[in-house]
């Protein structure tokens, strides 16, 4: 996590902000990333000094922390390593087949089919946590360090790093993320951030644990 003079920046977007739609759209990355995200880091900037926690790594304070500095701090984090999974939509004579070779293959594919069943009832059972998570949140894939998964509702500004977990996908279910172009629509979003998902940053994240 990049730091400016002590001071935690923003994830710089792999795609342009307009690469995303029809899933999400640029005027949502405006508000989600642009404005959303940057409340989150003001605050987290400003509670820092005299904190104790001077210097850490985002993953350390979100450990540790409590209150709103935990709050902002894993809002910070999760909001992070939400717009950095995703890759362009894709277009062009070849993009249905993109589109339906979107998964995870080798190690994390691996994993998948032997901790639940298949990627579809993966996709399924992950989709289902995210739909059902009462209020604001996140669904969440993650790792323990043997590699087993495991998927998570975390309420507010929940992550599993607070478990001892790796963070490897994840699926934000605060309004903000998708009602401009959903409104309260939130399985469709759901089912439509897969086609988005770029697998090759979820597997170096598995790989990385």
């Amino acid at each position: 996590m990049k730091t400016i003079n002590g001071h935690f920046q923003a994830a710089t977007l792999p795609y342009a902000k307009n690469a995303l739609a029809p899933v999400i759209s640029e005027n949502t990355l405006d508000f989600h990333y642009g404005k959303h995200l940057q409340a989150y880091l003001d605050n987290l900037n400003a509670a820092l000094p005299g904190s104790g926690m001077e210097g850490l790594s985002l993953e350390e304070i979100v450990r540790k922390a409590e209150g709103g500095l935990f709050n902002n701090a894993g809002q910070v984090l999760n909001h992070n390593l939400y717009f950095t999974q995703f890759r362009a939509y894709p277009s062009g004579p070849h993009s249905e087949q993109v589109l339906t070779d979107n998964r995870p293959y080798g190690e994390l594919g691996d994993a998948i089919t032997r901790d639940f069943g298949s990627f579809d009832a993966f996709k399924e059972t992950f989709q289902q946590k995210g739909v059902t998570l009462f209020g604001s949140g996140w669904v969440w894939l993650s790792t323990d360090k043997q590699g087993r998964l495991a998927i998570t509702q975390e309420p507010n500004a929940g992550n599993p790093v607070r478990s001892g977990r790796t963070p490897l996908l994840t699926f934000d279910v605060w309004e903000h993320a998708y009602y401009l172009d959903y409104q309260n629509r939130r399985a469709a979003q759901l089912s439509a951030l897969w086609t988005i998902i770029d697998w090759r940053v979820i597997e170096s994240r598995y790989a990385a644990r």
